[in-house]
């Protein structure tokens, strides 16, 4: 991911001076890319001020980047590192998410890469059950020069009503590794009681959305395979 550790990147991307780079013309939200200095250094993120997300219907205005750090954290405790490091803090455009940037060519997506990453893909299609993403095109999961896989955007998820739209249907029925049912359970036990976790998540969605979530793992966990697409809409669009 970088030659920075992952405690190093989260300080560098809370301590240090944002300077806008580019625009993101291809988002429903403003989304920039910024550069983050600190003490010499440089890192680029990617950066999602509350005050440009565009109002949803089914959402609730300006929770947008705090989901996208529920997602990290959620990713983080799983010890599945399939976000990249994500906090919440103040920019040039006003308070926001602030990604780390992972290098990757933008021409390759899930569709040109899924055959050759498919154990890690399968993780990811995991993750969007559990917090219910709305919005996996093929152009969310990117791989770096290392051949990791990375999930971004998670801007709408975790809505406490059934609203998975995702391009990764692959697993549909099949099992789910014991390892990781037995991670999730130990997720929803934590996210049951109060500890440092269930804290942050309180501070970033509501109880209906905890308790939601809470329910998905439980489910998850007593039918242990991948679900089929349901009705209405299983997928994204665009595509990608």
């Amino acid at each position: 991911m970088s030659t920075f550790s992952k405690a190093e990147i989260l300080h560098h991307m809370n301590e240090g001076n944002i300077e806008m780079e580019g625009y993101v013309p291809w988002g429903s939200n403003y989304t920039f890319v910024v550069n983050v200095s600190l003490n010499g250094q440089d890192m680029q993120a990617v950066y999602k001020p509350r005050r440009g997300e565009r109002p949803l219907w089914d959402f609730p205005t300006g929770t947008l980047c705090l989901r996208e750090r529920a997602a990290y954290l959620i990713s983080e405790y799983l010890s599945w590192q399939l976000v990249p490091p994500t906090l919440l803090r103040d920019g040039p455009q006003g308070w926001g998410s602030i990604q780390f940037f992972i290098d990757h060519d933008p021409n390759e997506n899930y569709f040109t890469f899924k055959d050759d990453h498919a154990e890690q893909l399968q993780r990811v299609a995991l993750f969007d059950i559990v917090i219910n993403n709305a919005d996996r095109k093929g152009g969310h999961v990117i791989v770096d020069d290392h051949h990791q896989v990375w999930a971004i955007d998670h801007g709408i998820a975790f809505h406490d009503e059934t609203k998975l739209r995702t391009v990764i249907w692959d697993y549909a029925g099949q099992q789910i590794p014991a390892a990781d049912l037995e991670q999730l359970a130990d997720l929803e036990e934590k996210l049951t009681a109060d500890d440092a976790l269930c804290s942050q998540m309180r501070d970033l969605l509501s109880q209906r959305e905890i308790r939601a979530l809470k329910r998905r793992i439980n489910r998850v966990c007593q039918q242990g395979v991948f679900p089929e697409p349901g009705p209405g809409r299983p997928y994204p669009w665009p595509l990608v």
